[in-house]
């Protein structure tokens, strides 16, 4: 096995999982060589890492069939190596395919070697397609994560990302809460990773500072490294890199996930309650 701690970090769009991804890198940077790889087709996961947005892999291949990896891989903060696999123009061809390209790409000029102490993958966890799948699929990472909050759909999408998970069969971390300040949330995603036979693995509260960073193309770890907030960021890095208990979730169906979601309180108590 592989002595880089290798991760993947899945969510909906819009959920606050590149911004987790970011902070916990540049907390990771602070002791480790780490590299980010951008699987999402925005391309924003290494924005506040480098300073702006950087080409993708799919942009240079696009210009060039043969590329460096001074042309793909971009140096950010402290250091760390930051990826965006990139993917086509909204409504034209399959977003997952950056992703495939990205990883074969990588490998192929040994992006991965030895050196590196953490590789983060941050993907997309609200579209249907194989192209997603890759990291865990093709054993590019060894463990991972799913970001949400306590709304619908952001636990809908993490319910399907288990389902991807059980299907692969795949090593499943715990979930992270990304707080958005509803009414019982905790005790919602509790519950939710109690019946994936998991656990809330880290909890990040919200923060104005997470948009006053991201105005400058800063992380918060960056920004503001001696804030309440970066502290969270750098408790959940250290969390997440001393996790040795992974488990292999058992997905809801849509009619259980309705009831769970319709607010019986009974019923997440129950879950609650479970050994």
């Amino acid at each position: 096995m592989s002595k880089t701690k290798r991760i993947a970090i899945y969510g909906k769009g819009g959920i606050g999982k590149s911004t987790i991804v970011s902070n916990i890198a540049a907390a990771y940077a602070e002791n480790h060589q780490v590299l980010v790889i951008g699987c999402d087709p925005k391309s924003d996961t290494t924005r506040t890492l480098v300073g702006s947005r950087i080409p993708t892999i799919l942009d240079v291949l696009k210009e060039k069939k043969e590329a460096t990896a001074d042309e793909i891989i971009y140096i950010g903060y402290k250091e760390v190596k930051c990826v965006e696999s990139g993917g086509p123009k909204p409504g034209v061809g399959c977003a997952g395919r950056g992703v495939i390209v990205a990883m074969n790409y990588l490998e192929r000029i040994g992006a991965f070697n030895d050196e590196l102490d953490v590789i983060i993958y941050d993907v997309l966890g609200d579209v249907v397609c194989g192209g997603f799948a890759v990291p865990l699929r093709e054993d590019y990472a060894d463990e991972v994560y799913i970001v949400t909050s306590g709304e619908y759909m952001a636990l809908y999408a993490a319910n399907n990302i288990c389902k991807g998970i059980h299907k692969l069969k795949s090593r499943f971390g715990g979930v992270i809460c990304n707080c958005r300040g509803i009414e019982n949330e905790l005790e919602i995603v509790n519950a939710f990773a109690r019946r994936m036979d998991s656990k809330i693995i880290g909890i990040i509260p919200r923060s104005e500072l997470v948009t006053r960073s991201e105005i400058e193309a800063k992380t918060v770890v960056e920004k503001y490294p001696e804030s309440e907030q970066a502290n969270h960021y750098r408790e959940l890095a250290e969390t997440i890199y001393c996790n040795e208990e992974f488990t292999i979730p058992e997905p809801m169906e849509m009619d259980e996930f309705e009831e769970f979601m319709m607010g019986n309180a009974d019923f997440r108590r129950n879950l609650l309650n479970k050994k």
